[in-house]
């Protein structure tokens, strides 16, 4: 009996495998957007590619990667396997312009600039249930303190927009607006404020930039960056300090809000530099000449590049998915005892399922997956 408890405990473990999404826009009106993954140092082109015309952004939940294609106005979902994609659902929103996304309490929620609002997808029954009208083109999205703050990018007339507006997901209405000076982008929650990334243009289409954070209180600190900037619309955290894209890399900013050039990361030239994102312990730059064949990079926390791939036109969106790993230390401590259990037993009383508590793979945590923990503790 005791070995055949031991076989199953072997069998339940599951090692950790990540894949890192890159979504390649393509370009407009050729409907060449593309999807890739990175997994194990090595670069793998979706089988179905293109997906069509101007894949916009990636979102991974649970087990599931979110695909918005904008031109062509719709969201493709594919289940996440170790050995590829399989797509699962495929929604028409309507010629609505799908921008950005996010999961919360079982509902997708998506901004779209062409009927100007914010959508909400049931995940059970993948109908869009609510549309929540914006005051101009949204586009990001972030949850904070029960609230969805969703950026303004620009006026209904398509001149640059100024505020960022905040949503009750409970009852899929407005609840206040921020001005934060022109252009706001990105969002970024970052220890408890919202950080705005802004780019704004001159009648001449000269592009400026700037950044703004939403305090906690409800105040708001403008900075702007002045004609000889060179920035980016990213916004990201990295070492638990907040970065903007910045001439050819990433640069911290201080307290300030002001871009501090010798922290940059990255050392590319500034216009091909089409996206960036922070994985771990890496920043991921998609590299553009605006024509297929494109590039992605991956520097480490010296600066120094890594690893280098290629891809399809203008990748400008990244994702990352982990498999759960289940060696029975659910709650992260190093160590299998007795606190393990407790925070099984709390997740069951409390309906709550976590990956890395299902020892046994069935899809369920309960005490099943106690007797494990229990024989390891033994052990």
């Amino acid at each position: 009996m005791k070995n055949n408890l031991y076989l199953l405990i072997l069998l339940a473990f599951t090692w950790s495998t990540e894949n890192i999404f890159v979504a390649c826009e393509g370009n407009f009106y050729e409907g060449n957007g593309s999807l890739w993954t990175i997994t194990e140092d090595d670069i793998y082109e979706y089988q179905e590619n293109p997906l069509g015309d101007i894949v916009q952004s990636l979102y991974v939940f649970e087990n599931q990667l979110f695909v918005i294609v904008n031109g062509s106005s719709n969201i493709q979902v594919f289940n996440i396997e170790d050995d590829g994609l399989t797509p699962v659902h495929y929604i028409d929103t309507q010629y609505s312009g799908p921008r950005e996304m996010l999961v919360h309490n079982g509902y997708l929620y998506f901004t779209n600039w062409f009927s100007a609002d914010v959508k909400k997808i049931n995940l059970t029954t993948w109908i869009i249930e609510a549309t929540i009208s914006t005051p101009g083109l949204p586009e990001d999205i972030v949850y904070h303190n029960g609230l969805l703050y969703v950026s303004i990018t620009m006026n209904p007339d398509w001149t640059d927009g100024n505020i960022v507006i905040t949503i009750d997901p409970n009852t899929d209405t407005q609840i206040d607006s921020y001005e934060v000076g022109a252009g706001p982008g990105n969002l970024l929650v970052h220890e408890g404020e919202v950080y705005v990334s802004r780019t704004y243009y001159d009648p001449n289409w000269n592009a400026f930039y700037g950044t703004t954070k939403i305090k906690s209180d409800g105040t708001v600190t403008i900075v702007n960056y002045g004609s000889g900037a060179v920035c980016g619309g990213g916004i990201y955290t990295y070492k638990n300090e907040v970065f903007r894209m910045y001439d050819g890399g990433i640069a911290q900013l201080n307290d300030e809000l002001e871009i501090m050039p010798e922290t940059r990361l990255g050392d590319y030239n500034a216009g091909e530099v089409y996206s960036a994102a922070v994985i771990g312990e890496y920043i991921y730059f998609g590299l553009s000449d605006y024509v297929a064949p494109d590039e992605v990079t991956v520097v480490n926390a010296n600066g120094d590049e890594i690893n280098r791939y290629v891809v399809g036109a203008l990748p400008g969106d990244f994702a990352v998915w982990e498999s759960c790993a289940t060696n029975g230390d659910v709650n992260f401590d190093s160590s299998i005892n007795i606190l393990d259990i407790v925070q099984i037993v709390d997740n069951i009383l409390n309906a709550e399922f976590d990956c890395h508590e299902d020892l046994n793979g069935d899809n369920q945590v309960n005490v099943l997956d106690i007797i494990i923990i229990v024989a390891l503790i033994i052990d």
